[in-house]
């Protein structure tokens, strides 16, 4: 797969202790982006962070939080990007899904041959 030029970064943000089915959101997420070809998906975890219910969650020593922010981040074309819309709105009840357009300068991945 290549993808260069203009493309949509979609990055969703959801709590860390949000499920699907007794199993991470964030998790079901990117399964099912890698289900319908997107390019790829990464999951980056807050350290601190608040939405919607304004309750910051931390992990300062002192104030243990659990539900910390985690961001699923996919980048790809702008028709892939809108085509995977839809099985958000079934999946995110709670959290933020944005965006933005991005020019993509570089995207290479691993020969199969390098080694899993």
């Amino acid at each position: 797969m290549r993808i260069e030029g203009p493309a949509l970064r979609l990055t969703i943000f959801v709590g860390e202790d949000d499920q699907w089915h007794h199993k991470p959101l964030f998790t079901e997420i990117v399964h099912r982006a890698h289900k319908s070809g997107l390019a790829g998906a990464s999951v980056l975890r807050g350290v601190e962070g608040y939405g919607a219910s304004s309750r910051i969650h931390t992990t300062r020593l002192l104030s243990l939080s659990e539900d910390l922010p985690v961001a699923v981040i996919i980048v790809d074309a702008e028709d892939k990007i809108r085509a995977f819309l839809p099985q958000l709105d079934e999946l995110v009840a709670e959290g933020l899904v944005i965006i933005d357009p991005v020019e993509v300068i570089r995207y290479v991945g691993r020969s199969p041959e390098a080694g899993s």
